[in-house]
């Protein structure tokens, strides 16, 4: 059996150094039963029975970061109230390391949601704009912070800048200019400032909604990569990775072909911070030394565990490394569409050409396994794709497939040439071309290349369409007709 092309290792974070610097928030939840209306409007009330803050915004990502293993100094702004205390002694406990600059004049903001029987019910926002002076500051202190990292053997290794528009990232070419002179890559949460602000980044992640303020008009999803990568250029960017929730991530990095990596099928609770988690794990893995797609796999499972919980949170080092484990052995028997792009897509991260070949594979015989042999040889990877029941029915006519969609995939994944299975509901595997787009694309048979149905579309994107032959006389074919005496 081939060996699988696993997710990338969170590495170990003990000696890497992330600065976040951003808009500082406390998260506050009130928890209680809702079980009658208000008799002033028709409104719930809630008996509150417990009261949570949770660090937010900026302090989220930082305590991210911390739970991954990785060091972290936080840099933002505060008031000097309840608030920020109690933010201060929550992250230094998680080992974050603050760095705050206390406004006068100037409530720490914090959001209060309402929550009952696991719904939101209502968030109260409390919150002023940053003053200017405070941001200023902010500013002039990432330079000391980079020169006493140096002095305690701490250097930086990366930085987040987590804008929530509140006025603390005030001059973000300074802060970015302060970054690469240290060497350290900058990773940009981003909201609404202009894309040209972010100039210099090594990655900026918007969600759809903040990408949508930079890409007039808006393109079609098969013409979204290469939009991306205009944008990309055209802004001096190392990379673009967006986020973009059910539809997973997008990545644009200058490769030829950008990496789509899908959501994971999980129970989606909350999605209250799942963006802080992402822009963490980018940074805590980049700082660990993993390039923007391996660091982008991982932040897409950190994800998938944030929003299956409530509120914000913090996803652990462990937890992150037993899901990565448990992914890396899942690429084997009939994969869904999503799943096969993924593992493909991590293949080609690690420089490895896919094949792929198709056709009904009804009964397996001695010609089949030889010539799915010699199409994993032209490759590193072999993709067999089969019809489904129904459209093998169409092809061949009543009585077949004489195995079922399931038994023929199973039979497939266990051959060791065979890489991935994955199925198709029409006639041809046009729409599966098209989506894979692989290196090279195989056919045996009475075909010549300009008959193998999805030539053009191979050939189209720069691929290879090869015809190898198959052992003579043995077909399926003739083997069902002698099984039934024919």
């Amino acid at each position: 059996m081939p060996a699988s092309i696993p997710l990338p290792i969170l590495p170990n974070l003990s000696s890497a150094h992330v600065v976040v610097v951003g808009d500082l928030m406390v998260d506050r939840y009130w928890y209680g039963d809702a079980q009658r209306i208000s008799q002033e409007a028709p409104v719930p009330v809630v008996d509150v029975e417990r009261v949570e803050d949770r660090p937010g915004g900026a302090a989220n990502v930082a305590l991210n970061v911390a739970a991954l293993g990785a060091q972290c100094t936080l840099l933002g702004v505060v008031g000097d109230d309840a608030a920020a205390h109690g933010l201060e002694q929550t992250l230094t406990a998680a080992g974050v390391r603050c760095e705050f600059v206390v406004a006068e004049e100037f409530a720490t903001i914090t959001k209060v949601r309402v929550i009952s029987q696991q719904q939101q019910l209502l968030r109260a926002d409390f919150e002023t704009t940053v003053p200017v002076k405070s941001a200023d500051e902010v500013t002039n202190r990432l330079a000391v912070v980079f020169e006493r990292a140096e002095q305690d053997g701490r250097r930086v290794s990366a930085v987040v800048l987590e804008d929530y528009e509140k006025g603390t990232l005030l001059d973000p070419q300074t802060l970015i200019a302060r970054a690469q002179a240290a060497n350290a890559p900058v990773i940009v949460d981003p909201k609404h400032k202009p894309l040209s602000a972010w100039a210099g980044a090594a990655v900026v992640k918007p969600n759809e909604a903040e990408l949508r303020q930079w890409l007039k008009p808006w393109p079609a999803d098969a013409d979204l990569p290469a939009a991306l990568e205009r944008l990309r250029q055209d802004n001096d960017l190392g990379a673009l990775v967006v986020t973009r929730g059910s539809r997973g991530l997008v990545v644009a990095d200058g490769a030829a072909v950008p990496l789509q990596v899908p959501a994971r099928r999980v129970d989606v609770f909350d999605v209250t911070g799942a963006g802080d988690t992402v822009a963490a794990t980018l940074a805590a893995s980049m700082a660990g030394g993993l390039a923007v797609r391996p660091a982008t796999r991982l932040a897409n499972l950190a994800a998938s565990i944030a929003v299956t919980r409530t509120g914000t949170v913090a996803v652990s080092a462990p937890e992150l490394r037993a899901l990565a484990e448990v992914e890396a052995r899942s690429d084997r028997g009939l994969l869904q569409l999503d799943q096969l792009l993924e593992f493909a897509g991590r293949a080609r991260d690690s420089g490895h050409k896919i094949v792929f070949t198709n056709g009904c594979f009804d009964i397996l015989h001695a010609g089949h396994v030889a010539y799915l042999e010699e199409a994993r040889a032209l490759g590193d990877r072999l993709v067999v794709a089969i019809n489904a029941d129904a459209s093998v029915t169409r092809l061949k006519g009543e009585g077949r497939p004489v195995n079922t969609l399931e038994r023929r995939a199973a039979v497939l994944a266990a051959l060791s040439a065979v890489d991935w299975v994955v199925s198709f509901a029409e006639d041809t595997p046009e729409n599966l071309l098209r989506a894979l787009q692989p290196e090279v694309l195989v056919k045996g048979g009475d075909y010549t290349t300009d008959t193998v149905v999805g030539a053009e579309i191979v050939q189209g994107y720069g691929g290879e369409v090869a015809v190898l032959s198959l052992v003579d006389g043995v077909s399926t074919t003739k083997i069902v007709d002698q099984l039934r005496g024919g």
